[in-house]
C-alpha cells in the first residue's frame, strides 16, 4: 500500500501501518474507553482512557495474529512474506506467489479464522476460570467477541476475505482451474459488496435513518478489490505457458562489439532505426553491454572510424536481465516493482535473445500481437 509507514519486523517479516490505521486506533480508544465510563462510573476519564488504548491495541494485536496465521502457513509452503500491513480495515499479509496446489491455497487462507476462532477461546477460557469481573472482565468480552467477528466476517465466501479464498481453493480443486476458482470467488465478493452497500443507503431511503457509513466503507472494498483479483486472474491466464522469449521484440536493437561508432552510426542511427539504446554482444552472441546513442557525443566524430563500440558500451548485470525461459507473468511483475519498461532477455549459455518491452506484454494481453513462435 502506498503511504505506509515501516515500524519494524514480525519474525523477520517487515511490518508496516498504514496511517489510516491511526484514524481506526483513535475512534476505537474513544469508543471503548466512553463505553468503559458509561458501564463503571467510578474510573476516572484518564483511567478510562488508557483502559480504551489498551483494549484497541490488544484488538489489533488479534488482526496481527490472524495475518500471521496465514504467514507461518504460507512459509512452511515456501511462500516469501513480502509484508504485513495494517490498515483502516484490518491486516493484509502480502505473499509472493500462490500456492502451488487447491489443497495448500486451502490452509493459508483457513489458517488466518482459525487463529481468530483460538484466540476467542482463549479469552474466554481466561475470563471463565480467573472469574474476572468489573472492567476487566468487559474488556475480556469484547477481545472474545471481536475475535469471533473477525473469524466469522472473514469467512464470507467472497474475495478478498478468507472466506473468498477458500472458495476458490475449493472450486480451483473441482476445475483444476485456479483462475476459474478466482473468477468465481471474486464474483461473489462483488455480490456481497452490492449487499454491504445496500444495508448502508436503504436506510436512509426507505425510513430517512442516517445510513451505515462502515457497511459502505466494506462494500466499496469488497466491490474495489474483488473486481481487481478478476482483472488479475483474467491476466494470469492469458500470460499461463508463455514465457520471456515470447514476447521478445522482433528486430531487437543489438550490435556487435566489433563495430566502429561510424559503422553503427551508420547502420542503426542514421539508417532510421529510432532506438536510443542499444545491446552489444560479442562474437558468440552472448550479452556483454549497451551502448546509447548519446554516447556518441562522448567520442570526437573524427575518431568514430578507429573507435569500437565495446570502448564505449556500459556494462550490463545479470540482475538487470531475465531468462528466455522466465514465466511472462513473472517478468511483468519483475517490470511493475522495478518500474522498468524494458529488460534484455538471455539464454542460460549467455546468448542474447533480444528486449522484452512492457508494451509488447499489454499487446499480447490485448491479442493485437501473436507470441513468438519457439
Amino acid at each position: 500500500m502506498n503511504g505506509t509507514i515501516r515500524v519494524g519486523n514480525l519474525f523477520g517479516i517487515p511490518f508496516y501501518i498504514h496511517p489510516s490505521w491511526f484514524l481506526v486506533l483513535g475512534l476505537v480508544t474513544w469508543s471503548y474507553s466512553s463505553g468503559l465510563a458509561a458501564q463503571f462510573p467510578q474510573l476516572s476519564t484518564g483511567l478510562a482512557l488508557l483502559l480504551g488504548l489498551m483494549t484497541a491495541l490488544m484488538l489489533f494485536a488479534s488482526v496481527v495474529a490472524h495475518e500471521l496465521g496465514h504467514s507461518f502457513v504460507a512459509i512452511r509452503q515456501g511462500i516469501d512474506v513480502k509484508s504485513i500491513t495494517l490498515f483502516i480495515f484490518g491486516g493484509l499479509a502480502s505473499l509472493e506467489k500462490e500456492s502451488k496446489t487447491p489443497g495448500e491455497a486451502f490452509w493459508v487462507a483457513i489458517a488466518g479464522p482459525l487463529v481468530s476462532l483460538l484466540l476467542c477461546g482463549i479469552v474466554t477460557a481466561i475470563g471463565v476460570t480467573t472469574a474476572a469481573s468489573g472492567p476487566l472482565a468487559a474488556i475480556l468480552g469484547v477481545l472474545a467477541s471481536v475475535n469471533l467477528a473477525l473469524a466469522l466476517f472473514n469467512l464470507i465466501p467472497g474475495l478478498p476475505l478468507d472466506g473468498g479464498n477458500i472458495l476458490k481453493a475449493i472450486v480451483w480443486k473441482i476445475t483444476g482451474n485456479p483462475y476459474k476458482g478466482v473468477t468465481f470467488a471474486s464474483r461473489v465478493g462483488q455480490i456481497f459488496g452490492w449487499v454491504a452497500i445496500l444495508s448502508g443507503v436503504l436506510p436512509l431511503l426507505l425510513f430517512g435513518n442516517s445510513g451505515n457509513l462502515w457497511n459502505l466503507l466494506i462494500g466499496f472494498f469488497l466491490l474495489q478489490n474483488a473486481g481487481n483479483s478478476a482483472q488479475f486472474a483474467r491476466v494470469q491466464e492469458k500470460l499461463t505457458g508463455l514465457t520471456a522469449e515470447d514476447a521478445v521484440t522482433h528486430d531487437s536493437p543489438i550490435v556487435s562489439a566489433n563495430l566502429t561508432l561510424r559503422e553503427f552510426a551508420d547502420e542503426r542511427v542514421i539508417s532510421g532505426q529510432n532506438w536510443h539504446r542499444f545491446l552489444v554482444t560479442d562474437d558468440d552472441g552472448q550479452l556483454v553491454g549497451a551502448i546509447a546513442v548519446d554516447n556518441l557525443r562522448t567520442i570526437p566524430t573524427a575518431l568514430w572510424s578507429e573507435t569500437q563500440v565495446k570502448e564505449v558500451m556500459r556494462p550490463i548485470t545479470e540482475s538487470t536481465t531475465v531468462q528466455s525461459d522466465q514465466p511472462l507473468l513473472e517478468v511483468m511483475q519483475l517490470l511493475e516493482q522495478q518500474k522498468l519498461s524494458v529488460l534484455p532477455v538471455i539464454r542460460k549459455n549467455g546468448v542474447l535473445v533480444g528486449i522484452l518491452e512492457k508494451a509488447a506484454i499489454i499487446q499480447l494481453l490485448q491479442g493485437r500481437i501473436q507470441p513468438n513462435p519457439a
